[in-house]
């Protein structure tokens, strides 16, 4: 399914379920997911004693995290293909000129 199509099923369904709401609190739960996602995998490396193992939990908290993603791109009015579209132009170009992805490459 394109990207496209993805944030369109978050905005349908944030407005079928009241959820809308600002900016601000948008970005709050986007860094509260990805606070769970943290948690996910140190949990599965048993703090970092073992190697990371991908599980139902972690893959529920990956789509938390995504859904809050799009929902701020649509709070935002960013069409996230394009976003991800540049990010990706943006890397192969310092990948190019850099030798790394990284800003501080």
């Amino acid at each position: 399914m394109a990207l496209e199509r993805l944030q369109a099923r978050v905005a349908e369904f944030v407005k079928k379920h009241g959820l809308e709401t600002d900016v601000e609190a948008r970005l709050l739960d986007l860094v509260s997911e990805v606070g769970e996602l943290s948690k996910e995998a140190l949990k599965s490396s048993s703090y970092g004693k073992s190697g990371f193992k991908s599980t139902d939990e972690w893959a529920s908290e990956l789509g938390d995290a995504f859904f809050s993603l799009l929902a701020l791109a649509n709070e935002t009015d960013v069409d996230a293909e394009v976003a991800l579209d540049g990010a990706l132009r943006k890397y192969e170009r310092r990948l190019s000129e850099k030798g790394g992805a990284g800003s501080g490459s």
